[in-house]
């Protein structure tokens, strides 16, 4: 005790905080709940039981630092019952030569949500060529419970390798779900999306909506930096256009309020720029729609390397999010 009460005095000057330091999302309210045992209330997620709100947003594949990764990822996720979406799978629509980078079911278990993911662009080519085949073989082979459709126009249009969207995304969405029997969701890639699209997505009978907002990795931003022959300084305005995550949020409830008859997507993934559990917890509880939130890089950064320094973050997630759905309300 007497330890403790010096540290107190010695570090009583360095823990002063500022009127402009206070986080005014949150009430917090210190008299209604006991130190928690377990907060955190279990989530349904497109059918399935997740323990954690948080979801392992889509990364990069293909490569054999890939595969570790992965292998990490769905690790945590069975471990702390979180979900998963893969990186993007076109490298494997062919050929299975990186197949075991992707093969991590038995390692997630089959309880938890692992979805594969393709490209806005590879869909539109796929359905023009008639070989929707591959990519019920795709979700098949990784025993994945359904598909990501990653839209990236603005990726693509960057791109040196990138491809051109000859229909609108929505078309090629709206057809790809009169035709297949598997849970189908949307997502953008940093950039996040506007009204009009979030108004045309959740009357879509889509399993979910991945925001991929503006404020985490801007893959426009991405291919800027990798085409050296571009005139960055011209370009580069255009990767700073888009919605952050809680604008989107805003939109998304404005639009289940006035059309709520209408609305045929069931769930949200809050997901670019979520810096911190609090950042999540807070844009989830403010949804009108079932809603779990996602990170990216985050996980990267931790999943690189030993599997213990992931495992530290997320159960520093775990105990922090323990502490918001125990003492925080959401302010209205």
């Amino acid at each position: 005790m007497e330890d403790r009460k010096k540290d107190h005095i010695d570090l009583a000057f360095e823990s002063q905080t500022l009127v402009n330091q206070l986080d005014n999302r949150f009430m917090y309210e210190p008299v209604l709940s006991k130190h928690p045992d377990k907060a955190i209330p279990e989530t349904h997620f497109i059918g399935k039981k997740l323990t954690l709100p948080l979801w392992v947003s889509s990364m990069t594949g293909g490569t054999k630092m890939a595969g570790h990764i992965n292998k990490n990822l769905a690790r945590a996720c069975n471990e702390f019952g979180m979900g998963m979406g893969l990186g993007s799978c076109r490298i494997i629509l062919d050929d299975d030569a990186y197949l075991p980078d992707f093969d991590i079911r038995d390692t997630i278990g089959n309880n938890l949500p692992l979805y594969a993911n393709l490209g806005i662009n590879q869909l539109e080519i796929l359905l023009q060529e008639n070989k929707l085949d591959k990519i019920k073989r795709l979700v098949s082979k990784l025993r994945a419970d359904g598909l990501i459709i990653h839209i990236n126009p603005m990726q693509e249009w960057f791109q040196p390798e990138g491809d051109r969207l000859q229909k609108t995304p929505a078309e090629s969405i709206s057809q790809l779900l009169d035709l297949v029997d598997f849970p189908v969701m949307a997502k953008e890639v940093g950039q996040g999306m506007g009204l009009e699209s979030l108004r045309t997505l959740l009357k879509m009978p889509l399993a979910a909506i991945e925001f991929g907002a503006f404020g985490g990795t801007n893959f426009a931003k991405v291919e800027l930096l990798r085409d050296k022959s571009q005139p960055q300084e011209l370009f580069e305005p255009l990767s700073f256009i888009g919605h952050d995550a809680a604008q989107m949020l805003d939109m998304i409830n404005h639009v289940v309020q006035q059309e709520k008859q209408e609305i045929r997507c069931g769930q949200i993934i809050v997901s670019g720029g979520i810096k911190s559990f609090l950042d999540g917890y807070y844009l989830i509880r403010k949804s009108s729609l079932p809603a779990i939130y996602g990170q990216a890089s985050t996980f990267l950064k931790y999943a690189r390397g030993d599997y213990e320094d992931l495992r530290k973050f997320v159960k520093y997630q775990v105990k922090g999010l323990e502490m918001a759905y125990a003492y925080l309300r959401i302010r209205g």
